[in-house]
């Protein structure tokens, strides 16, 4: 569940004409907001639904987990265990340096704290483990800027517009005026299908027949501000890193919605399929490298053997998470939560 600081409400304003877009029902003005609000996870305020968060997530989780939690069944404190809880980390896609850091930890809590069950040594790996993942849980933080804008990217097949269409709907339901930039002018159908999550979500979305990324995005920014609109959501071409020629037009839509607005983009996301294990990883340093990331939204862990991918990015490049998806629904996309996630990791 997603939980806000409320507030005030404000009159709402006149706009200016905004640029060309697919129409949609004018959405309220806002004054520039008192104080940032914050995505964080909820824990006793609004009643769980059917299956409550931690239920879905341990069921996503539980092909990675399931490689982890059965080493620990009547096991003995053994090379033999540090062996296989090593290999069992690497087929998760932990990778060879947080495998490494994990099973040192863990040899030394084991030895000073004489630990001598296996519930014990599972119980220390998952503080260890919640130690490794915490820097990646950051809140979300929203009003900081009126717009806030925010630049998306992400590989073809991520679940990136998908995602947009998520959160946009995340956003309204917690008092946020949203709009929609295709800029993914790349992939042909992507335009459309952020189109039809504009109409659904009953939001506008800025775009050309086939425009510019840039200047769609320019367009954006500019019609936010005009509009008093609190959050401008940027979808940005589909790519692969060691597509070097692409990458640099990234750079260039960034530069570009910076003249749009000063400090803009001031969120710099990247959507990442959980299911692409390492690879995801360099994914996230070449796009940090290129675009200086402000936070990762990590998609389709649900199903996956490789949600030790988490670990892998902690120890090499620890961009904020700042949230995973398990499934196909709105209530699938959650705030990452490191204590949450190792809980359903080591069920």
């Amino acid at each position: 569940m997603f939980s806000f600081f409320k507030k005030k409400p404000v009159a709402p304003e006149a706009a200016p004409a905004a640029p060309a877009a697919v129409p949609a029902p004018a959405q309220p003005a806002s004054a520039e907001p008192a104080a940032p609000l914050a995505y964080e996870v909820e824990t006793a305020a609004k009643p769980e639904p059917k299956q409550s968060w931690m239920s879905r997530l341990k069921a996503g989780l539980s092909k990675t987990s399931a490689n982890l939690s059965i080493l620990f069944v009547g096991a003995k404190i053994d090379d033999d265990l540090y062996d296989e809880l090593e290999a069992a980390l690497l087929m998760s896609d932990a990778g060879v340096d947080a495998t490494q850091f994990l099973l040192d930890a863990l040899k030394r809590k084991v030895k000073e704290d004489k630990l001598l069950d296996a519930a014990q040594v599972k119980d220390a790996l998952k503080q260890l483990l919640i130690e490794l993942l915490q820097p990646l849980q950051k809140p979300f933080e929203l009003g900081r800027h009126q717009p806030l804008v925010m630049m998306i990217s992400g590989v073809n097949g991520a679940g990136k517009t998908t995602t947009i269409g998520k959160l946009a709907k995340h956003m309204q339901a917690h008092g946020q005026s949203v709009l929609l930039a295709a800029g993914d002018t790349f992939r042909a159908a992507a335009r459309e299908q952020l189109m039809v999550w504009g109409q659904r979500n009953n939001v506008t979305v800025i775009s050309q027949e086939s425009g510019d990324p840039a200047a769609v995005s320019f367009d954006a920014v500019q019609s936010g501000k005009a509009r008093g609109t609190n959050v401008v959501m940027i979808d940005t071409a589909g790519r692969l890193p060691t597509q070097l020629h692409l990458m640099e037009e990234l750079k260039k839509v960034k530069r570009v919605i910076g003249k749009g607005m000063e400090g803009a983009p001031h969120e710099t996301l990247l959507v990442i399929d959980g299911n692409t294990g390492q690879n995801a990883l360099a994914q996230v340093k070449a796009f940090d490298d290129a675009l200086q990331l402000s936070g990762l939204i990590i998609t389709k862990l649900d199903g996956t053997a490789k949600g030790g991918i988490l670990a892998a990015i902690a120890r090499v490049r620890p961009v904020p998470v700042y949230f995973i998806g398990i499934g196909e629904k709105i209530e699938d996309l959650q705030p990452f939560n490191a204590a949450e996630f190792v809980e359903a990791l080591l069920a």
